[in-house]
């Protein structure tokens, strides 16, 4: 697998005392270290400074989480939970791993094999959109 110039270079940074509201899709890797209040999708690696504040999804490759996110996180490869750090809501990842004193609040899906994650995640969050539905 090739690496792309993407992994290893910041290609988007929103910077502490900004503040974002609606959802955002982004290519490449992204830090946040202000406040977002919507969705963050990218293709890539992102990294939630420790003064930033996201209410809503996330989606990407990978996540580091520093900060608060009051959302659920779905990332393809791994995500990370620093300590002093807090996630209300769920985590799905092939890899998840936590520091001490890290909040976390919701279900966890953490499968190595590809295809019983890929499974089961699709189950779950098919249920959730149902369930989304079925409160409004």
């Amino acid at each position: 697998m090739a690496l792309r110039i993407d992994d290893i270079s910041i290609n988007t940074i929103l910077g502490q005392g900004s503040a974002i509201t609606g959802n955002i899709k982004i290519n490449g890797f992204v830090r946040i270290d202000g406040d977002i209040d919507g969705n963050l999708e990218t293709d890539g690696n992102i990294i939630i400074g420790e003064n930033a504040r996201i209410r809503g999804n996330i989606k990407a490759k990978s996540v580091i989480v520093g900060g608060i996110v009051l959302g659920n996180i779905e990332a393809a490869q791994s995500i990370k939970v620093l300590s002093a750090s807090a996630v209300v809501g769920d985590i799905i990842s092939h890899k998840v791993q936590v520091e001490q004193d890290a909040i976390i609040h919701g279900h966890f899906i953490s499968i190595k094999d590809e295809q019983k994650f890929s499974k089961i995640s699709d189950e779950y969050l098919q249920a959730v959109a149902i369930k989304q539905k079925v409160s409004l």
